[in-house]
């Protein structure tokens, strides 16, 4: 694809996202049922419950997560119901749609399949450093910090979407890559906008890449999702391991040192891992 091409691509997107002509991903129904049934007055844990039990898969990761180290219980769960008594409101709104969000990352061809594993995997390692942040750095809710973690590139699934009509775009690499960086964070602010999501969470999709950004009021989900974007880049060539990470003020809000590697930390690696295996 040469420049003007992709320089239409690029303003034929921004300008279906403006007029609402872009298709964005929806949250499986499962999600949004136990949304509903959370905020409605009349409805209680045992509601959410039997929502929650109508998916198999989802019924057995609940139950995983319950007798997870997470949660720190020593007694056995075997019930959907008994998991959700263990668990908050907001707890259990976080999981359930952390754990079926690996379903929007579906393709349609081989390229975009291996695109959107890559950056599924991804994901599972930043909200998995973001969940042990979040529990050992701030008072910051570990599974709202964990979703964040999921949602932060969530705005590149409508344009590989779109892209699967542009073979000519699907084989240049540097290309899409050009036009995922440009756009991804304001693609996926809307599409969170669209969820119905908290505004700390749509603020975690359209500023963690911005490394200057300053917080006002102590570390928020951005700064927790941004150092644990940069801490899962260690190691790679991505463009931002290129940058002096001891100028980036999200480091600074959670009292870390941008040289320490978090996953060598013993009891932060042991919350990653057992995030990581939740979610995996």
């Amino acid at each position: 694809m040469d420049p003007a091409a992709e320089e239409r691509f690029l303003d034929q997107l921004l300008d279906d996202l403006e007029n609402d002509k872009l298709v964005l991903p929806t949250l499986p129904e499962v999600a949004l049922k136990v949304r509903d049934t959370l905020e409605d007055d009349n409805s209680s844990l045992m509601d959410v419950a039997k929502v929650i039990t109508s998916d198999a898969a989802l019924s057995a990761r609940m139950i995983q997560v319950a007798n997870s180290p997470l949660l720190r219980s020593s007694r056995t769960l075997d019930t959907v119901e008994a998991a959700v008594a263990r668990m908050g409101s907001n707890m259990i709104r976080n999981l359930v749609t952390s754990m079926v969000m690996e379903q929007m990352f579906q393709a349609t061809s081989d390229v975009t399949d291996k695109r959107l594993r890559k950056i599924w995997e991804h994901s599972t390692e930043v909200a998995a450093i973001a969940h042990a942040l979040a529990s050992q750095f701030s008072n910051l809710q570990p599974e709202q910090a964990m979703l964040g973690g999921l949602i932060h590139d969530i705005g590149a699934l409508p344009i590989l979407t779109r892209a699967e009509e542009h073979p000519d775009l699907l084989e240049n690499e540097a290309a899409l890559d050009r036009i995922i960086n440009n756009v991804h964070t304001t693609i996926g602010a809307e599409i969170l906008k669209k969820w119905c999501f908290p505004q700390e969470l749509i603020a975690v999709a359209e500023e963690h890449e911005d490394l200057q950004r300053q917080s006002k009021n102590g570390p928020d989900y951005v700064d927790i999702v941004m150092v644990a974007n940069l801490q899962s880049l260690i190691d790679t060539k991505h463009r931002h391991t290129e940058k002096d990470w001891s100028n980036i003020p999200a480091f600074k809000q959670l009292g870390l040192q941008p040289d320490i590697n978090i996953v060598d930390i013993e009891e932060v690696s042991d919350s990653i891992d057992a995030t990581r295996n939740i979610l995996n």
